[in-house]
Parts: structure tokens; sequence; C-alpha cells
């Protein structure tokens, strides 16, 4: 909570469920990050919130972006971006989404498989490309191996077909998962990586990139390693792997620009309890998994919360939010415990819920209105 989102919760007269994003924060954290890896590229990925504030903001920074979609691409150029800063980093793309995203000037696009390089070389030939591996999420909150991502043997052929039809083939990329807190992991893929580049070289091609992908972890509940530890870390890798022939670095950071800018407060709509034999307290709230809290899906991402009753006696609560389906649960097993005195109509804050809470907000389900978003 920095002052400037405290100050305007305070005297904003602004509806529940809400998002309030500091952008000075948003430019810190690149700061801070383009400090611990200062030959990387950063490439923000959009996804974690596309706000035009927010694109703007690291647009004037000089950063590049990593877009999944036309429209992605679309808000990033009316953000400031140039085309040639930005990659089409989804591997799963509508060859007419290639084409679209070629012709405004975007030439770098992400691929996992040969069907995929065959449309982005009919749709934007000439362009640049590279391949994304899958690599080992283990230490993730939230893992992303099982959709994404060829092994790595298969990217060796892929990438010489690139060559083939005509394409640049620039480099490899992966992602250890999101909020990964086990550094060890980008260097087993940083290991792979390299492997890779010595073959092809072998082949007639060479590489030039590397996208070492986000993962960079913010902290919610629990204590997570400093950015900086994480630079040290893959720089050191990045030594020991390709020696003094270190090829051109991206990295792809959404959560760790923008999920300490925010904080979603939430009102209180009832606090139930269900059974006298059930000590926890079910609190439902004016937002829940439909409503942007979809990481808190598998009890995944556990965000720190915060009530203004804080101080006094508390005891174990399930939190859950205000729609008629049954899934709509934040947290039932995790080991929360809220104010014993906490009541409908209290405002509750959800910490560092800058990222992935505004795009997961579903538009009307139940008829319950989107998240509302400040930023600052």
């Amino acid at each position: 909570m920095t002052p400037k989102i405290e100050t305007f919760l305070k005297e904003a007269p602004i509806e529940t469920p809400c998002l309030v994003v500091d952008l000075d924060v948003v430019a810190g954290n690149y700061k801070r990050l383009h400090r611990a890896m200062p030959l990387a590229e950063i490439y923000y990925a959009v996804k974690a919130n596309p706000a035009k504030p927010v694109l703007e903001t690291l647009a004037g920074l000089g950063s590049s972006f990593d877009a999944a979609s036309v429209n992605e691409v679309e808000a990033c150029l009316a953000a400031g971006a140039r085309a040639e800063t930005i990659s089409f980093g989804n591997t799963i793309k509508k060859q007419r989404d290639i084409e679209m995203a070629y012709q405004k000037g975007v030439r770098l696009f992400a691929f996992d498989c040969e069907d995929e390089l065959r449309k982005i070389a009919e749709a934007a030939p000439g362009a640049d490309v590279y391949c994304r591996i899958a690599v080992s999420n283990e230490g993730a909150e939230w893992p992303l191996s099982g959709k994404f991502g060829c092994p790595a043997a298969a990217a060796r052929g892929l990438m010489i077909k690139a060559r083939d039809l005509g394409l640049g083939p620039r480099g490899i990329s992966f992602h250890v998962g999101s909020q990964q807190t086990d550094m060890t992991k980008w260097d087993i893929a940083i290991a792979q990586v390299a492997m890779l580049f010595t073959d092809l070289r072998e082949q007639g091609v060479e590489l030039k990139m590397i996208n070492l992908g986000g993962g960079y972890p913010v902290r919610y509940r629990r204590d997570v390693p400093e950015m900086e530890e994480y630079g040290e870390a893959i720089m050191d890798s990045m030594r020991r792997h390709f020696g003094n022939a270190i090829p051109d670095m991206i990295v792809e950071p959404g959560r760790s620009i923008v999920g300490e800018s925010g904080v979603l407060e939430t009102e209180v709509v009832l606090v139930s309890t269900r059974s006298p034999a059930d000590e926890k307290r079910w609190v439902y709230l004016d937002v829940g998994l439909f409503g942007g809290l979809a990481e808190t899906m598998d009890e995944a991402i556990r965000y720190h919360i915060t009530t203004p009753r804080d101080g006094g006696e508390t005891g174990p609560v399930a939190i859950a939010g205000p729609t008629c389906d049954g899934m709509d649960v934040m947290y039932q097993k995790a080991d929360y415990s809220l104010p014993l005195a906490l009541k409908a109509g209290d405002k509750v804050r959800f910490h560092t819920a800058g990222a992935y809470t505004s795009t997961y907000a579903s538009v009307g389900f139940n008829g319950f209105e989107p998240l509302q978003e400040h930023y600052i």
C-alpha cells in the first residue's frame, strides 16, 4: 500500500470492487529490473495489465512489449510503442491475425510447432521467429508448461525449417512458470538452450537471441528472493553456458512490473456460519474468481489481505465471491484468519493485485459489474 493509493482510497468516493494502481511503482519496478539485468531487453507482458496508462508509462521509459493478440499489438501502438519493439509472443495465432500484425510493422513472432511456423511463413514473409521449448515449471505457483512449448529436440528441426521457409531463425524462448521461486529453473533451461545454439550452428543456423521469459515473483503472503538475486543468478548462468559469446537476451516480465503497484478493494457482502460444527466462518465479498481473482483458482496465488478491523481477535475463514456459481470460492483450504468483528459493509483489501486481476474480470457474469480501474 503506497501513500498515493492510501490517500486515493480515503478521499475518493468510489464503488467497490475496484483496482487502484500506482503508476510510480510500475515505473520503479521497470527501472529496478533494468538495473538488475542491464544486458537484457525488457518486453513487458501486456496480458498482465494492458491498461493504457500502464502501457504509456512503460513506452515512455523505452520498454518493448510482448503481445498475445492483435488487440494487444494495437494497444501498444496506441500507447506510443513502435512496431519493431513488439513481439507477437503467443504461439497460438490465427493466420489473419499474424498478417494483421505484420501489416502493422511487427516482425518478431513466436511458435512451437510446424503448423504455426508455416502460418507465419505465409502471412509474415521474411519475419524473425523464435521457437518456444517446454521446460520444468516445478516451483512455480502458476505453472504454464502443460499448454505451450515443444521438446528441445524438436526445436532443432523447426529452426532449420524456419530458415528453409525464408524466415529469420532469431532464437529460442522458454518460460519457467509464473511466480517462480526456484532460481535454478532458469539455469536448467539456459543449459538446454545453449546446447541448441551449438547444434544449430553446426547445421548452419546461427541463432542470435535467447528469450528468458517471465516468472519473476512478487511478495504475496510470503517473502521471495529480490529481483537483484534473480538477475545475478541468471547472468551467472548465461556466462557459464555461453562464455564470452552471450547472445541477445529478452525478458518478459508481467507480474514483477505491475503486481506490487495495485490494491484491490472489495466490500464484505455477508459473513455466515454455515454449520454450528464448522469453526470456519464464510466471508462473501463483492468480488470473486469471475470478477478479477481468477488466480486464486486452486488457491494458487494467495494474496495478502487486510481489513479496517485488523488488530482484534481473529478466526479461520473461507473466502468466496458473490456469484451463484459453486466454483466462486477463493480460499477454503488456505489458513486465512480474519477479525471476528468483521461484518457486512466492511472494506477488505487484496494487496499486490496489480497483475492479472482487471484482465481476468468477466463482463457481467450474473449481472455483476466488472472490476473498476483507477490509475494514479
